[in-house]
């Protein structure tokens, strides 16, 4: 590996990402991951990895096995050579992972991603794999049901050595005094007796084999040789089955070779994606976003070997308004760590990685990425600290151009403070020219002040807590920190004299530098005491509003449910309401036909008190308003029809349309709807008299005398105001009431529908022609409301 990569810790990661493999071709392909070095590839990459964490989180992982590379078999079984039970099963496992994939797969085919292409590659052979998978048992042993043949071959085996086990049974009984013990055993797969050395003639037979003692013959006895010999040839036959089955196998793996092969290739693909996802997943990492422009900003960023749960976030923005950063705190501060992070996250993106950073971390592209860090002194070849890292400088300075990252840890350490420090400056200028993009820590105070004074080039410092002694590791930029060597050493227990001493040493320059800092760092600690001030109203300003939009989204709920229950309701009285007023047709439909005058009178007289009954059953069931308790009220003068009255209970306006009978009760229309009351909750609305107009001449004393007389004509019938109701509203309110004025015995009826479009006119005019006591109707004339009223003759 690179030598930079490694000190970035690049290798380390990509332990972790092995950790995550189950294959261990997988595991080394993971292992040899390099950063890769163009922009489109990265980006597909990264691409690739952020489908699998998508998919993953979706459907879950697919469950990869542990399969083996099966090249060097594939290639065997193409030239026809004979695979071993363990090449076989091999093959099956790969088979098995294709079919596995592809089942996986099914689930999210729908869903278009960068990894479908891989997915719909693979080519199951599930007939092949599941053959294998019943033939073969281990690597030793073939199943019976390989073959109908080796099935039977077993059965005859085991059948052969149950007989003769049983004459040898036999035999041990009767020759027991002749056995060193009472047991049958095998020597070379044939079936024997241990006999005595010293009897062993006086058992028949041929003597296979004799114990380390000599004092045992194992001896088959003449009476089973033929069975053993049956068995031997059986074994044979199994042997040379069991070889067929194998050549079978290794063949049909031979011509499907190329076929396995890509799918074991694609299947360690996928393997890998998914265990950078799964890596990504442990790590709370995010996929960062690509820009071709060499920078990075990292937004709360976590070194990916550290504890997240303590470790604490950096910040990082270089490329955009500077390209140099220079990183200044204590020793143990955290500095080295941050130009690491931004280092290895950006080796990490060039391989496909997600980072353990905020959604809005970019990382730009570099060509390359240089790295000083740590101590490389070597006694062999006679380099210093400082030498070794001028060595690593100078090939910096040689190589690096302004696509270029450069991460130097301890700028000009290792020699005279003061010509490191020069030298560290001049190191910084010349890389600044070259625009590349630099993240440098370093003590020196005339670095910080070259940051101060230089367009492009930044401070941060590390922070650290003078009162505990302890670094809080968060990254500051724009304030260059302070090493605070006096502040530790006297907390440490150094006497006041030895750093007063110190302090006199110090050069006035030093000193004044040194307090423009500290007054610095106590500005930044105000605005940050402001700053987090702000969050938290802003946050309680956020709470306040999410809980009154989870209120007004609560009643609009509430709204919709009431309005459903009201519209089911509604529903409900309109079936009922349908339902009596068929039933009353059907009772006048009935009168209809009684030809008794008395009779009719009197059923006529029963029908209009139950409908008067039923329709104030209807008018309570339809009225929506709720009662609420008011004022007791005494009216100005008594309640009249037409009058202008207020529902005390709704504060809304409305006509009389009745008086209040002897109970109270009254009804009121209240815009296109007749609401049911008591006299008790109208209030009289007295309209101001308008003045009148000082009109004279014969004309419009005709007009007012021919008005007057035509509204006395039209009071001796009966009227109907419909107007403002719909089509089918209306012409129900229209057969209602022609069906009342008949049973009233009315000749006369006045509808008034208004002018308006003309619809609801030509609904009634066209629901009058089909209503069987309907003799003729009109539209109303000169002084009657001309079109907006219908005069309707009965009979």
């Amino acid at each position: 590996m690179n030598k930079y990569y490694k000190k970035l810790e690049l290798d380390k990661i990509l332990e972790l990402l092995a950790n995550e493999t189950v294959s261990d071709y997988c595991r080394e392909k993971a292992l040899k991951t390099q950063p890769l070095r163009e922009y489109d590839k990265i980006k597909e990459e990264l691409g690739k990895t952020n489908d699998a964490f998508t998919l993953s989180a979706k459907f879950g992982t697919p469950h990869f096995r542990k399969i083996q590379d099966i090249s060097g078999s594939l290639k065997r079984a193409q030239t026809g050579s004979m695979l071993s039970f363990r090449e076989l099963l091999d093959a099956a496992a790969v088979l098995r992972e294709t079919a596995m994939l592809c089942d996986w797969f099914s689930q999210c085919e729908n869903i278009e991603s960068s990894l479908s292409e891989y997915f719909r590659a693979l080519v199951p052979i599930k007939a092949l794999e599941q053959r294998i998978s019943m033939s073969i048992i281990s690597e030793e042993e073939m199943a019976d049901a390989a073959s109908a043949e080796l099935a039977s071959i077993r059965k005859r085996i085991t059948r052969q050595g149950l007989h003769i086990r049983e004459q040898l049974d036999g035999m041990l009984k009767s020759k027991r005094s002749y056995l060193q013990d009472a047991v049958v055993t095998m020597r070379d797969g044939r079936y024997v007796l241990p006999v005595r050395s010293e009897h062993k003639n006086d058992v028949p037979g041929l003597v296979h084999d004799t114990s380390a003692t000599g004092q045992t013959f194992f001896v088959e006895p003449i009476s089973v040789v033929e069975a053993n010999n049956e068995i031997r040839i059986l074994k044979a036959r199994e042997q040379a089955e069991i070889e067929r089955i194998t050549r079978e196998l290794s063949a049909e793996i031979g011509s499907n070779a190329s076929v396995i092969s890509e799918n074991f290739r694609i299947s360690q693909i996928l393997e890998l994606y998914f265990a950078k996802a799964n890596l990504g997943a442990k790590m709370k990492a995010a996929a960062p976003k690509l820009t071709e422009k060499p920078k990075i900003h990292l937004d709360r960023a976590h070194h990916p070997l550290l504890d997240r749960d303590t470790a604490v976030p950096i910040s990082i923005d270089i490329g955009g308004e500077y390209n140099c950063l220079i990183i200044t705190g204590p020793n143990t501060g955290g500095k080295t760590v941050a130009i690491k992070t931004a280092g290895l996250l950006t080796l990490m993106t060039y391989c496909g990685l997600m980072l353990p950073a905020g959604d809005n971390t970019e990382i730009g592209f570099f060509e390359r990425v240089f790295v000083d860090i740590g101590d490389e002194q070597s006694i062999e070849q006679s380099l210093s600290t400082f030498s070794s890292h001028m060595t690593n400088v100078v090939g910096i300075l040689n190589n690096a151009d302004e696509n270029s990252l450069v991460l130097i840890d301890e700028l000009g350490s290792g020699t005279d403070p003061v010509e490191g420090a020069a030298l560290a400056v001049s190191i910084l200028t010349q890389l600044k020219n070259y625009r590349a993009k630099v993240l440098a820590t370093t003590h020196y105070q005339e670095v910080k002040m070259f940051a101060l004074e230089t367009e492009g080039v930044e401070n941060a410092s590390c922070e650290f807590d003078v009162e505990t002694l302890k670094p809080t590791y968060r990254l500051i930029v724009g304030v260059p920190g302070k090493s605070n060597a006096f502040a530790i050493s006297q907390r440490l227990g150094m006497s006041d004299e030895v750093i007063e001493r110190a302090k006199d040493l110090v050069s006035t320059e030093n000193q004044r530098f040194e307090k423009i800092i500290g007054q610095l760092e106590e500005s930044r600690r105000e605005v940050e005491k402001m700053r987090e001030s702000m969050a938290i109203a802003e946050r309680n300003a956020k709470l306040t509003e999410g809980e009154l939009k989870q209120k007004l989204s609560e009643l609009e709920a509430q709204k919709e449910k009431e309005l459903e229950s009201a519209r089911q309701r509604a529903l409900a009285i309109v079936e009922q309401t349908r339902a009596d007023s068929n039933r009353l047709l059907t009772e006048l439909g009935e009168l209809k036909k009684i030809k008794d005058k008395e009779a009719l009178r009197k059923g006529i007289s029963e029908a209009k008190s139950r409908t008067n009954s039923t329709l104030n059953k209807m008018h309570d069931g339809a009225n929506p308003v709720v009662e609420r308790r008011v004022e007791k009220y005494i009216p100005p003068r008594p309640f009249k029809q037409g009058d202008t009255v207020k529902l005390a209970d709704t504060d809304r306006e409305g006509t009389l349309m009745t008086v209040p009978n002897i109970n109270g009760v009254c009804y009121v229309r209240v815009g296109s709807m007749k609401v049911k009351t008591t006299a008790s909750n109208l209030r009289l609305v007295e309209k101001k008299e308008q003045p009148k107009q000082q009109n004279t001449g014969r004309a419009q004393a005709g007009k007012i005398k021919k008005s007057v007389t035509s509204n006395m004509n039209r009071r001796g019938g009966m009227e109907l105001d419909i107007r403002g109701m719909m089509g089918d509203e209306g012409v129900m309110e229209v057969e209602r009431f022609i069906d009342s004025a008949l049973m009233s015995g009315l000749s006369q009826v006045v509808i008034i529908h208004g002018k308006g479009t003309g619809a609801l006119r030509e609904a009634v005019q066209s629901a009058l022609r089909r209503m069987p006591g309907v003799r003729s109707f009109r539209q109303g004339a000169y002084g009657e409301g001309e079109a907006g009223v219908t005069v309707v003759e009965l009979g």
